[in-house]
């Protein structure tokens, strides 16, 4: 089904698991998809998000970031970048509202848009390198460019402000 995210047609309070998956960080209205979506659990279900920046890791300040607004030269003379093909790269830039300094989601984020609606809010940070100790608080290390993007910025990259993303697990109670 092809839908807006912020007017899904589907019916409230019916689904037993909403997963928004590296999803968020792509629309402009971070919090109105994230209502949409928290719409569709019906009491008891859970609704959980993963793979969205972290906005602190993000965040990058001084000669991180300049390298990173340079990466957009390198990727250029490279003809590489984060995305596989040189179509996908080119588009992933031409739309990137997503992985700037400055963007991403945090706790705060997740609990004042999610306990309103009657949610009991998780929030694990982590690196994507680990598999369930996330959920026991162990964020794994971040890949090399990450840690160096963080300690160019002035933070610790072993910090729990310094992990790359944030799984949100939220049980519908009421």
């Amino acid at each position: 089904m092809l839908a807006d995210a912020t007017n899904l047609p589907f019916i409230s309070g019916f689904a037993d698991y909403v997963v928004l998956n590296a999803a968020l960080h792509h629309c402009e209205d971070m919090s109105v998809v994230l209502q949409e979506a928290a719409r569709l659990v019906k009491p008891g279900g859970l609704l959980i998000t993963d793979h969205d920046p972290q906005l602190s890791a993000w965040d990058y300040k001084g000669l991180a970031k300049l390298l990173w607004n340079g990466r957009l030269i390198i990727y250029k003379l490279t003809g590489h970048g984060f995305h596989k093909t040189n179509s996908q790269q080119y588009w992933g830039l031409k739309c990137e509202i997503h992985h700037k300094p400055g963007h991403g989601v945090t706790k705060p984020f997740f609990v004042n848009t999610l306990e309103p609606l009657g949610f009991e809010v998780a929030v694990f940070r982590h690196n994507h390198e680990m598999g369930a100790e996330v959920l026991q608080g162990q964020p794994g290390k971040a890949e090399l460019k990450y840690r160096m993007g963080n300690l160019l910025s002035g933070r610790n990259p072993n910090a729990e402000e310094s992990a790359l993303s944030l799984m949100c697990i939220a049980r519908r109670t009421k």
